[in-house]
């Protein structure tokens, strides 16, 4: 007999386990970043991937288009129509011109939301986080889910109330056309809201090339950099008398460097209520 209920005691746990792992919805599953965050939920057992968004793959096994035939996640053109797959997480990784209308559908079916997706306006976050407030959801909007990437936005934060004066290097390949990058874009609003660093020159007092001073960026100083030989990358540099402090991001190739990141994020957003911008908003720093 007890042989008997501790085999039974067994099998609730397992069906425990299955009831317990986390429904996902991810839009834009066969992207560059979003391909391998596919891989990445697929591999975890606490996740279950229950649908895609993928114009391009629709009405197919989401393994056919990654060439990896165990991942059977059905495929749907539109977020409305995968969204009736109910899930608990519902990751943005598309485009600007659709991700506001993803985002307020998932909150809309009770999901909560993970946006990869840069180009949002504050006008959008701002309905976003109405939304989100409304329905009780959590979400977690991220410029780069790169772990190194976040704690170079926190770090420089942290030496901001500290160091008065810096300037932001934005590396990217040569081919890049936007400038800065997004990560670059929250690094120097962030740090704008911290303090504005101060310049011994003022601009309008430069002699020579003043585009050669960079753009000025929330307060910040901004030099792009795009060549052959960069993938992404940033670089915050603080100066004092005879002392210099330089904190550095850099990606390579592969959209593995986000797939922790992401995963953590997918974990983590059902603890938030409302809108939060960067992924150190579930970290532990």
């Amino acid at each position: 007999m007890k042989h008997a209920t501790n085999a039974a005691f067994r099998r609730n746990t397992r069906i425990c386990e299955v009831t317990m792992s986390l429904k996902v919805c991810l839009a834009g599953a066969t992207g560059w970043a979003g391909s391998e965050l596919a891989r990445g939920i697929a591999a975890n057992s606490d996740l279950d991937l229950v649908a895609a968004v993928s114009r391009r793959h629709a009405g197919q096994p989401l393994g056919t288009a990654l060439g990896d035939a165990a991942i059977t996640t059905p495929v749907f053109a539109s977020a409305a129509e995968a969204l009736a797959a109910r899930c608990d997480v519902f990751v943005e990784y598309t485009h600007p011109d659709t991700a506001r209308a993803n985002i307020l559908a998932a909150l809309e079916h009770g999901a909560h939301v993970v946006v990869g997706t840069s180009g949002l306006s504050d006008e959008d976050y701002a309905r976003i986080d109405a939304v989100a407030r409304e329905r009780g959801r959590g979400v977690l909007a991220c410029g780069n889910f790169a772990l190194t990437a976040v704690l170079l936005i926190k770090f420089s934060e942290m030496a901001a109330k500290i160091l008065p004066q810096w300037e932001i290097i934005d590396y990217a390949y040569a081919g890049k056309p936007d400038a800065p990058s997004g990560t670059v874009r929250e690094l120097a609003t962030r740090m704008g809201k911290v303090r504005q660093p101060r310049l011994e020159v003022p601009l309008e007092q430069t002699k020579g090339l003043r585009e050669t001073r960079g753009g000025t960026l929330a307060g910040s100083q901004v030099h792009a950099v795009r060549l052959p030989g960069f993938v992404l990358g940033a670089e915050t540099i603080f100066g004092l008398p005879d002392q210099t402090l330089s904190i550095r991001h850099n990606a390579g190739g592969s959209a593995k460097p986000y797939v922790d990141g992401a995963l953590l994020a997918i974990r983590k957003v059902s603890t938030l209520t409302g809108l939060h911008r960067g992924l150190d908003a579930v970290l532990e720093l």
